[in-house]
């Protein structure tokens, strides 16, 4: 499951992105409006955590903007203004919830679960390339029914890719998406996590589905299915 985070302030972003990291969510972030709209329409999210006082679009203007563009992602608005003004506005502009500052993390999580329930965006939707599955709901990943154990951030790499299947991947995307905003990739560690990776789930086979795109990314795919 993928939350985009659009919070201007670094250090409630930073803390709101490693919760729900460690929830097993993978995490986009967003320090502007025209970020978060952008970011909104290019990718398929399961839900938005969108506060009201960012830059160059405020957060309702932004949620009004995203349900015009037909995106009917769960937004969950947060505000450190407890007024019920506020609150309307943000209802009305298209949010599904709202979460006053400060707010206990564990809150969060249980209305981000809620509105996946009740939206019935659910985690059960496998996603498949080829034999191998990963299941969401269960934080599994299987190649020919065969579970394949992995750590947190291979996990989220995956996620990321089987999401994307057949489209290139760029080391930028990867590393933003990865291991957050700033990423430089100064070392060489996507291509450590690739690694892992491929000894997990392409070693024991002899069809091999993450691909190098040389001096671009990767990509993950069956190419015995390409048309």
């Amino acid at each position: 499951m993928t939350i985009l985070v659009v919070e201007d302030e670094v250090k409630i972003t930073r803390f709101i992105k490693k919760g729900l990291e460690m929830e097993h969510y993978t995490v986009d972030t967003a320090y502007d409006g025209e970020e978060g709209l952008e970011k909104a329409e290019i990718n398929n999210y399961d839900l938005i955590i969108l506060d009201i006082m960012i830059p160059k679009i405020d957060g309702i203007e932004t949620c009004r903007q995203i349900r015009e563009k037909r995106i009917d992602t769960p937004i969950i608005m947060l505000t450190a203004r407890d007024t019920i003004e506020d609150r309307i506005k943000g209802l009305d502009a298209g949010a599904d919830d709202y979460l006053i500052k400060p707010f206990a993390f564990g809150e969060l999580v249980a209305r981000i679960r809620a509105l996946l329930r009740r939206e019935k965006l659910v985690k059960s939707t496998k996603l498949r390339v080829g034999n191998l599955v990963l299941d969401p709901a269960k934080h599994e990943v299987y190649r020919n029914d065969k579970e394949i154990n992995l750590s947190s951030k291979e996990y989220r790499l995956l996620d990321y890719m089987m999401r994307r299947p057949g489209h290139v991947c760029t080391r930028t995307m990867i590393g933003e998406h990865i291991w957050g905003y700033n990423f430089t990739d100064e070392s060489n560690v996507i291509d450590v996590y690739i690694s892992y990776l491929r000894k997990k789930l392409d070693s024991s086979f002899q069809k091999k589905l993450i691909h190098t795109v040389r001096d671009v990314g990767y990509k993950i795919q069956d190419k015995s299915r390409k048309k």
